[in-house]
C-alpha cells in the first residue's frame, strides 16, 4: 500500500483502530441526528493513520457536501478537545438567551393564572398576565407572547 502525502497541517487527525470502528458503526447503525453523522464522516475521511484515507479538507468538502470550514473546525476539535467532543454539537452559553421565567417565576406565574381574575373580568388574558406578572414584581417586564408560551410549556389551559 503506497504511503498517504499529508499536506502540511496544524491539525492532523490520526484515529486508532477502536476509533475508527466506533466512528464506522455510529454511521452504519442507528439513528444519530444528521450533524453527528457528517462528523464522523470528516473523521473517517480525514484519518491520517495507516487505516485511514487521509484526505484533504477541500475533497471531504465536496464528497460530503460541506464546507471546507466545517472541516478544519472538525478536525480542530478533535485534536484540541478530544474524540467524543469532535462529534458533539458545541452549543455556546453566550448564543442563547437568557429566560425570562425561571422555575420559581414560572411556578407563580402558573399560580397566578390558576387564581380568580381580577374584578370584572371572567378570565385572564395574557395582556393581564404581563400586566400582573411586573406588577406583582415576579418578572421586569414580560410579553404577553412569551407569557402564553410559557404557560403553553406547562399544558395550563386555564387562558
Amino acid at each position: 500500500m503506497a504511503r498517504k502525502e499529508i499536506a502540511v497541517k496544524k491539525y492532523v487527525v490520526t484515529l486508532s483502530n477502536q476509533e475508527r470502528e466506533h466512528l464506522t458503526a455510529l454511521i452504519h447503525s442507528g439513528h444519530h441526528p444528521a450533524q453527528k453523522l457528517l462528523k464522523a464522516r470528516i473523521l473517517l475521511k480525514a484519518d491520517a493513520s495507516d487505516g485511514g484515507e487521509g484526505w484533504s479538507d477541500s475533497q471531504i468538502a465536496a464528497a460530503l457536501e460541506s464546507s471546507v470550514d466545517t472541516v478544519a473546525r472538525t478536525r480542530q476539535r478533535l485534536v484540541e478537545e478530544g474524540f467524543e467532543a469532535a462529534l458533539i454539537r458545541k452549543h455556546s452559553p453566550n448564543s442563547a438567551r437568557r429566560r425570562i421565567f425561571d422555575g420559581a417565576a414560572e411556578a407563580r406565574l402558573i399560580a397566578l393564572a390558576c387564581s380568580k381574575p381580577p374584578a370584572g373580568r371572567a378570565r385572564w388574558t395574557l395582556q393581564l398576565l404581563e400586566e400582573a406578572v411586573v406588577e406583582l414584581k415576579i418578572v421586569k417586564r414580560a410579553s404577553d407572547n412569551t407569557i402564553g408560551r410559557t404557560l403553553k410549556k406547562t399544558l395550563s389551559s386555564r387562558i
